[in-house]
């Protein structure tokens, strides 16, 4: 992978994969929705990935995600 997941991101990255909305994230980041949206975007860049599903794929496959259990 050419460019690293940051912090921010593998926060957002965690919040996404237990479900959480952008906007969820957003007020819980005390964070924009357009800020959150970016943080994802720039996660597909760096992973290659087009989708939010692909995104929880790779992240599963590179172990960088603990999903809880409901």
């Amino acid at each position: 992978m050419p460019d690293k997941i940051t912090s921010r991101e593998m926060q957002i990255l965690n919040l996404i994969a237990n479900e959480h909305t952008i906007e969820q994230i957003a007020e819980k980041l005390q964070i924009s929705i357009s800020t959150v949206e970016s943080h994802r975007r720039n996660m597909f860049r760096k992973t290659g990935v087009k989708s939010v599903v692909g995104l929880i794929k790779e992240a599963i496959k590179q172990n960088w995600i603990s999903i809880e259990s409901t």
